[in-house]
């Protein structure tokens, strides 16, 4: 939706909801220039530099966390901090080392109740574009280190599977106050 009543000297605005499973809020995002120009092109003379609302931000954007919460199941809380000691442990670092990820943690918290999580996962990134493609650069780092074949990486999935639940995950990211 287009903001009509630009004031002299403004950009119009268009608002759109985002729609990642993992952020949703409303976007206020400034109206590409070229598609203004198509629109009114006497008014491409305002399109230039950002927003003063984006000048005034007290914030600049940082990293990106992906938050995963595990529940381990009964019996099996050894066994799956050894797996993250030894195949996770080495394929995030050698993801650290090639620069895909800048740092990840590992955390323990009591259950509420049988169905909440008691272990996170943390895996930090640059900033939102070093999720671009991700996969694709990961994984064969992944196969690379730990010396795995495909079909070999989805029997341990289905092993890992048989230790624990993935209850949810969040994306945060950073603000850096200015």
């Amino acid at each position: 939706m287009v903001d009509k009543s630009v004031p002299e000297g403004g950009v119009a605005r268009v608002a759109s909801i985002n729609t990642s499973p993992h952020i949703g809020r409303l976007d206020l995002d400034p109206l590409p220039s070229e598609a203004l120009c198509a629109t009114a092109p006497s008014s491409c003379l305002h399109c230039v530099g950002p927003t003063p609302a984006a000048q005034d931000r007290p914030y600049t954007e940082g990293s990106v966390t992906t938050v995963s919460y595990i529940r381990i199941k009964p019996g099996m809380f050894d066994k799956y901090v050894k797996y993250l000691d030894t195949d996770y442990k080495r394929s995030m670092e050698a993801q650290k080392k090639e620069g895909i990820i800048l740092d990840y943690g590992v955390y323990t918290s009591p259950q509420r109740d049988g169905e909440d999580w008691n272990m996170v996962l943390t895996v930090t990134y640059k900033n939102m574009a070093a999720l671009d493609n991700l996969r694709d650069r990961a994984e064969p780092i992944t196969m690379r280190t730990l010396s795995i074949t495909p079909d070999k990486a989805a029997a341990a999935s289905v092993e890992r599977g048989a230790m624990r639940d993935q209850v949810g995950s969040r994306q945060l990211r950073q603000l850096i106050l200015k």
